[in-house]
């Protein structure tokens, strides 16, 4: 347990050990991919299509990252073709239900940024 010693929890420190988890989940593609799995399992090309504009590659990253940090869960059968499908642990359903009213916060008040936006442009 000497590991768990070395915890800092205090995101503000440059020492914090939260602070990987922190930007893996504040990204874009990892806060999409989260909401969209909690609407249940995908499967990665499914999942792709959902999350609209990620490309594979970051698709593959943000899912891996996810999965090492026990958010995702990655199941692969062994099927001819064969079948992976990733869904949320507990604590990528708990991150999930914390994150969908963000994005129903910048959703509803999309009006206010674009007027926000204009503004500052007309300056």
């Amino acid at each position: 347990m000497e590991e768990f010693d070395e915890l800092v929890a205090d995101v503000f420190s440059r020492r914090c050990t939260s602070r990987t988890v922190l930007e893996t989940l504040t990204g874009r593609w990892a806060i999409l991919a989260l909401v969209a799995l909690h609407e249940g399992p995908y499967r990665f090309n499914a999942l792709r299509r959902r999350v609209d504009g990620v490309s594979e590659k970051m698709l593959s990253q943000t899912l891996h990252a996810l999965e090492r940090d026990g958010m995702v869960l990655r199941v692969a059968e062994t099927s001819i073709p064969p079948r992976v499908e990733y869904s949320l642990t507990s604590l990528g359903r708990e991150a999930a239900e914390r994150l969908i009213p963000l994005l129903e916060w910048v959703e509803e008040r999309m009006p206010d940024v674009v007027s926000a936006r204009e503004e500052h442009a007309s300056r």
